[in-house]
């Protein structure tokens, strides 16, 4: 099985790549998914939360109120990195089982669409590094129209993350994603195709 490590910059577009390969038959692991798992309600990640930033991060439900976890966390490099060091465990744990689960049902090609791959050190776990790209302007507009949120705000979130330039220098496929949606999953139906065909080929 050969494994896709799917990452890019915030609004990139890394969904309209995924919707791509699962509409090719692809088996995608979605780690922002498995990330709301891990912190549902009697988890014990949510459980170190409260302890680290106080009951005020829950609903009145009791489930975790992420719009004001990311408040605190954005503006706070500490903070976040804190609330990496608990929840990836987590969720390095949850995507390895479904990860393995994808290998015994015989998956050829396994996505894992992970945000935070290279900061995260999985890009040494995966086969193959793609990264989506766009341009700041589309992201930041995007980012708005996504979360409602004000250019200020926007650009604090795009500027909180590992810039692009670094993780295209990883990437050993890059998709740019400013165009239509019909060419991004033009290219991405060229990469698959591709590695497919490389696996047929076998080792030289």
């Amino acid at each position: 099985m050969i494994v896709i490590g799917l990452t890019g910059g915030i609004a990139t577009g890394k969904s309209t790549v995924t919707a791509a390969l699962r509409d090719l038959g692809v088996t995608v692991i979605d780690a922002d998914q498995v990330a709301r798992q891990v912190v549902e309600p009697g988890e014990p990640a949510l459980a170190e939360l409260v302890a680290e930033y106080g009951p005020g991060i829950l609903r009145e439900d009791g489930r975790l109120d992420r719009e004001k976890l990311g408040s605190l966390v954005f503006s706070d490099a500490a903070a976040r990195q804190r609330l990496n060091d608990i929840t990836h465990p987590h969720i390095l744990r949850a995507m390895d089982r479904l990860r393995q689960a994808a290998a015994a049902a015989g998956e050829h090609v396994l996505a894992l669409d992970v945000p935070l791959l290279f900061e995260s050190g999985l890009e040494k776990t995966v086969d193959r590094v793609w990264v989506v790209i766009a341009s700041a302007a589309q992201q930041l507009q995007r980012l708005m129209d996504r979360d409602g949120l004000g250019a200020e705000e926007a650009r604090r979130r795009v500027e909180a993350q590992m810039p692009l330039e670094r993780k295209i220098r990883g990437a050993d496929a890059v998709i740019d994603n400013s165009g239509s949606v019909e060419s991004t999953r033009t290219r991405v139906r060229f990469l698959l195709e591709a590695l497919l065909d490389g696996m047929q080929a076998g080792p030289n």
